[in-house]
């Protein structure tokens, strides 16, 4: 009896001490999804005065002739996908693998991968897509806006190239339904259907707004943003998708531990009642037979 409660001591402490482990990853999680959706947030008001900047600059100025970025073109496609460097984050990046697989499947043309992050990297070499580009996967808020600006100098770069025409952007998203799911967003070029979409917002106001001075640097300037911006989120949804993953992985893990911890507790106790009364019978079949001698 003493080998086994001894044992299942270790047992209950090893559990105790994993539990913590996983209450401060839990904490650790919850941070950060609260860190990147706060960025998320905090880009949604900027982002919309960036579109309804452009907005006014596409009603006076005829786009096709200001950026590259807004002429209809069906060459080559590049498509940007983020995965996940972390551990414990279930099947974040086979997801994502399989929506890119899914979705170039049905598009023309030819493709190449930009990996943001290792692990999505190595997943996408089992795939018959051509990689090309790879980022490393930032860590923190400050990080994002460099690998924004790569990503951007690349894209023009292979653009001046005549490398590529048609840019997509693959992350996944959280969810209120469920942790996260994978989405895709055409970056560039920025097409008719996409000025159209843009054309149709409400204006706040009842005054139209004008553009002054260099109507096309301005167009230029809030294309830039525009991109920065859809990019940014692209890479914090990631990362708060990534947090929130993590977190449901750490509440099942929790569960089970204090299954786990229920179930030896209850066997300890019930192993050391049993030893108590095997003692008390002993004191007991000792005393009557004393009694009995005497």
């Amino acid at each position: 009896m003493s080998d086994s409660t001894a044992s299942l001591r270790r047992k209950i402490g090893t559990a105790d001490d994993l539990q913590s482990v996983v209450r401060t990853m839990k904490a650790v999680a919850a941070a950060g999804i609260g860190q990147y959706e706060n960025a998320v947030h905090a880009l949604d008001d900027y982002y919309r005065t960036v579109r309804l900047g452009l907005v006014a600059c596409l009603r006076q100025t005829e786009p096709a002739s200001a950026m590259p970025a807004l002429r209809q073109d069906d060459g080559a496609i590049v498509a940007v996908v983020f995965g996940s460097d972390q551990g414990l984050v279930g099947q974040f990046n086979q997801v994502m693998v399989d929506f890119v697989v899914t979705t170039l499947g049905a598009l023309p043309g030819q493709k190449t991968l930009w990996a943001v992050g290792e692990r999505i990297r190595s997943r996408l070499t089992e795939t018959n897509l051509l990689l090309g580009k790879s980022f490393i996967l930032p860590n923190s808020i400050g990080a994002i806006t460099p690998l924004v600006g790569q990503i951007l100098i690349e894209v023009e770069t292979l653009r001046e190239k005549g490398g590529a025409a048609r840019v997509y952007l693959f992350h996944n998203r959280p969810t209120s339904g469920s942790v996260y799911a994978p989405v895709s967003q055409r970056l560039m070029p920025l097409d008719d259907a996409w000025r159209h979409e843009l054309a149709a917002m409400h204006w706040p106001t009842h005054q139209l707004p004008q553009v002054m001075n260099d109507k096309e640097a301005t167009l230029l300037a809030l294309v830039r943003e525009y991109l920065f911006v859809s990019l940014f989120r692209a890479c914090a949804q990631s990362l708060a998708s990534e947090n929130a993953s993590r977190l449901a992985a750490m509440q099942r893990a929790e569960k089970n531990i204090e299954e786990l911890l229920e179930d030896l507790k209850r066997t300890f106790h019930r192993l050391r009642q049993s030893g108590i009364d095997e003692e008390l019978f002993d004191v007991v079949s000792g005393f009557e037979a004393l009694t009995k001698s005497q």
